[in-house]
């Protein structure tokens, strides 16, 4: 097969769109097109579905995919271990974590490492969902629930704690609760009813003090993102529950009720086997332990 042309079904089968997979190729649509219809015409079977929501592997351009994508795996990996042959730490970091930790907590440290390490290239995925690094989705991830994979590395970082913050202007008009009691009077914000697994028990202040088998405390807002959480406690419209590491110097949040603590976890620096003596992922590694014993939470 034309390697070419298998890079091309490549890009397509996994952006589901000749325009999409266009746009990473820098290629016009009618290019990929071509090449896909020619593909097709040189193996004599139809590789994709054509209908109005995009593209779909049929049975034989899935069996072509996963070889395919298996031999562009191998060929990463080759293209990382050569890198590495080199002095210094170099090439492309994709990095999966969380939406809150990746926004608030890794982006801004970025500039740090990027100084130290100019020719490694980052990428920050800001995902809820646990992409797959097993699939190569992503290179590393800082998860905050534990891997169970056995064929991953996993390092734990630190322990996330919550606490229920509250902005200064919505202490100033509303006064400061007392007591988990006062929690019912009170305008809460709340993640929603359909939190991630990875964001465990993400709505604890709807129900800590309530009797058993008690009515959830009523939202004034739902928000289905961490980071808009966080937005909207700072605008003062009620209080919420936070992950310690969201508070920075710059976001002056109120802890409330400092000894009513949320659930904790364990957030973990997590890579594949196949990657350990990788050089750009042992730098990060080691600058990641080296942000946290920094870091005073």
């Amino acid at each position: 097969m034309d390697w070419d042309k298998l890079r091309v079904f490549h890009a397509v089968a996994l952006a589901g769109s000749f325009t999409h997979a266009g746009e990473d190729l820098n290629l016009s649509q009618s290019a990929v097109s071509r090449q896909i219809s020619a593909l097709e015409a040189e193996l004599g079977v139809q590789l994709f579905h054509r209908h109005a929501r995009g593209l779909e592997p049929t049975e034989h351009g899935d069996l072509l995919y996963q070889s395919a994508h298996e031999v562009f795996e191998k060929l990463a990996a080759v293209r990382a271990r050569l890198m590495d042959s080199k002095n210094d730490p170099s090439g492309d970091l994709r990095i999966t974590t969380t939406v809150g930790l990746g926004s608030t907590w890794l982006t801004p440290r970025t500039h740090d490492f990027l100084r130290l390490y100019p020719d490694i290239r980052l990428s920050i995925i800001c995902d809820d969902r646990e992409l797959d690094l097993g699939m190569r989705e992503a290179d590393v991830a800082i998860r905050i629930t534990e891997p169970r994979q056995p064929d991953l590395i996993k390092k734990r970082l630190f322990t996330v704690h919550s606490h229920i913050y509250a902005s200064p202007d919505y202490l100033k008009k509303n006064g400061t609760p007392q007591s988990i009691d006062d929690l019912d009077d009170c305008p809460l914000i709340a993640y929603g009813d359909h939190a991630p697994t990875t964001l465990r028990n993400v709505n604890w202040p709807r129900t800590v003090g309530v009797k058993p088998h008690g009515r959830p405390r009523d939202t004034i807002l739902q928000v289905n993102n961490i980071y808009g959480l966080l937005l909207a406690i700072e605008s003062g419209l009620g209080i919420g529950s936070l992950p310690d590491y969201m508070i920075t110097p710059d976001r002056p949040l109120q802890r409330i009720l400092p000894d009513v603590v949320g659930p904790t976890t364990d957030a973990y620096f997590v890579y594949p086997e196949e990657l350990r003596n990788t050089k750009r992922i042992g730098v990060f590694r080691d600058f990641l332990e080296d942000q946290v014993r920094q870091w005073r939470f």
